[in-house]
């Protein structure tokens, strides 16, 4: 009988697809070695600030990805993107994405990867702002998709999501952090779809929309989620 092999560390797997993907995104082109570059990377996302948005959320959309990559015209400028959306992260800021995009914008072609798929790389970053993909956009709507896809966990799953996020804003006093929530809430909900690739919207729509909402009468209620 012969042992399982063992698990790899989350650590190193990150690494491997980072490799991957960039060795991918460069089509050949020549570039430095890959590892600086996911050593820096992943150094952003285990930053102290960070509750919710850490490697295990990176790792999260990752998988989503390889889930949708067949909604993709270009499925690893979408996964670079991944690995640039939520790299710069400081939830007392508002240009966290505007900030990641340009961090996209520098990294890459030093990387070695050409000046289209950056730029897309960078657009896609930038999206996230609205997660509102315009319709036809198969890269915008596998990310978007995949980042938001966190919103139909499971019951469990939702409430540990949400008390992340209310760590990260532990700096935010009750009451403006449940009227600010309740905002993003509203904006998700008023949103015609909150999925734009078949698989979310079959998948994951409905119970992204359960949560929300259900999240959303909590706030208003006296002994809500603090």
């Amino acid at each position: 009988m012969t042992d399982s092999p063992r698990p790899r560390d989350p650590r190193t797997a990150l690494v491997d697809r980072w490799r991957d993907t960039l060795l991918a995104a460069r089509s050949g082109a020549p570039g430095p070695g890959p590892l600086p570059y996911a050593e820096n990377l992943l150094a952003r996302w285990d930053e102290p600030q960070r509750r919710y948005h850490t490697t295990a959320h990176l790792t999260a959309v990752l998988d989503r990805i390889d889930t949708l990559a067949p909604y993709a015209a270009d499925v690893h400028a979408v996964r670079l993107a991944a690995w640039f959306h939520d790299a710069v992260y400081r939830p007392d800021r508002t240009e966290n994405e505007e900030r990641s995009a340009a961090l996209a914008e520098r990294a890459l072609p030093e990387a070695g990867v050409g000046e289209a798929v950056t730029a897309e790389v960078a657009r896609l970053v930038r999206l996230t702002v609205t997660h509102d993909p315009a319709e036809g956009d198969g890269n915008g709507e596998v990310l978007c998709d995949a980042d938001l896809a966190v919103l139909a966990g499971s019951p469990q799953e939702y409430a540990a999501y949400a008390a992340q996020v209310r760590e990260e804003y532990g700096f935010v006093p009750d009451e403006a952090f449940r009227a600010g929530r309740a905002d993003v809430l509203r904006q998700l909900l008023a949103l015609p779809r909150l999925f734009r690739t078949p698989h979310g919207a079959a998948e994951w729509e409905a119970r992204a929309r359960h949560n929300l909402t259900t999240e959303l009468e909590l706030l208003g209620s006296p002994s809500g989620p603090q």
